[in-house]
């Protein structure tokens, strides 16, 4: 039987958060795709059709990354995957679905594999900022449950399921009108942020200023990930000073990392430690210049979302949490800060948590005070 949850979250994906129109060339891939998410993977094939876009569909085997990361020679490491090329030079739509079933598949693929596949994609993440920034590709991203995802976030597959489903509101009876809603209500943070200049953040485990002059937050409301729930912005890049100790352990590329702290000056972190994988902590910093530089200061506004569930799509949506991005930032924020990395790193403000835009008090304990 159906389950009409797929089918309204197949409908988010192409009509609110893609907007596919007639003779659009839509790429419908995975992170990697399995075959357990068929049911919505021709969900969505069927709305780009009726939408009258051209679908197209690539499923990756779970293994394939690992394989090709383990036993690939440098000078393969560092060329592009030319599908994908493709997809960021010339496609419209890019819809993508996780669904794995081993989240720590990568854990002892070297860091120093990671870097030279991201020298591949250096030019084209380049490409790719500037055309999503245009909207000349308009791309979501989102998971299906499986067990291994149900496993992180400790629940049955049954409750990650549902948590799924309630999270994106696919469960409700008219999802896109919910998201449009949150677009409005957090549009109205947007704007009171709009020509402020100095932030500090001051909580359990985190002291840190940095300038914001002359940046744009952005309302995160669906159109790009589904789950959604943020509003961020990218720092001035040198302006960021202080120490932050991250409340949640922070993942990249399958890596769990316990412990983080970090502690900048003029913008970069000049120390950093962690009490598990410390070293691969260290030698991601190292992956180029902008690695150590924050792009992204992001505030969660999702409220259903409601625990740690070490996937990260969910996790910075926390309402409640904030999140530095190590790394690359949204040009369209205003960020200049580039990198081959993205790196997402939690931490839990409701516990007396605060937020000051130049000295007024703007969120405290997880809320928003204007």
């Amino acid at each position: 039987m159906k389950d009409p949850r797929l089918e309204n979250l197949a409908k988010i994906l192409v009509n609110y958060s893609t907007k596919v129109k007639k003779n659009d060339k839509v790429m419908i891939r995975g992170m990697p795709l399995l075959p357990v998410a068929a049911p919505l993977v021709i969900e969505i094939y069927r709305e780009v059709l009726k939408a009258g876009g051209f679908p197209h569909l690539r499923m990756n085997f779970e293994d394939q990354l690992y394989i090709f990361l383990s036993e690939a020679a440098d000078y393969q490491l560092i060329q592009p995957d030319l599908v994908t090329k493709m997809v960021i030079e010339e496609f419209d739509v890019d819809i993508r679905i996780g669904s794995s079933s081993n989240t720590r598949l990568m854990t002892s693929i070297k860091p120093e594999k990671w870097q030279l596949l991201d020298r591949a994609y250096k030019d084209l993440t380049e490409i790719w900022f500037k055309r999503t920034a245009s909207e000349d590709l308009r791309w979501v991203s989102s998971r299906y449950p499986t067990h291994a995802y149900a496993q992180d976030a400790e629940m049955s597959l049954i409750e990650f399921t549902d948590f799924i489903f309630s999270t994106t509101h696919a469960d409700s009876d008219n999802p896109i009108e919910y998201w449009e809603k949150v677009g409005e209500k957090q549009q109205k943070y947007v704007d009171w942020l709009a020509g402020k200049e100095k932030v500090k953040i001051i909580g359990e485990g985190i002291e840190l200023d940095m300038s914001i002059k002359d940046r744009k937050f952005i309302n995160c409301c669906g159109l790009r990930n589904m789950p959604d729930g943020e509003i961020f912005t990218g720092p001035v890049e040198d302006s960021v000073n202080g120490v932050v100790k991250f409340s949640y352990p922070c993942i990249w590329s399958g890596v769990e990392v316990d412990g983080v702290e970090l502690t900048f000056e003029k913008g970069k972190v000049i120390k950093a430690r962690a009490n598990k994988n410390e070293d691969f902590l260290l030698g991601t910093l190292k992956t180029d210049d902008g690695a150590s530089y924050v792009g992204e200061l992001g505030i969660g506004t999702n409220y259903q979302i409601d625990r740690f569930t070490r996937n990260m799509l969910f996790d910075e949506k926390m309402g409640g949490t904030i999140h530095l991005a190590l790394g690359a930032g949204y040009p369209n924020s205003g960020s200049k800060n580039k990198s081959v990395i993205h790196w997402d790193l939690l931490t839990d403000m409701r516990n007396g948590g605060k937020i000051l835009v130049d000295d007024e008090l703007f969120y405290e304990s997880g809320e928003f005070k204007i």
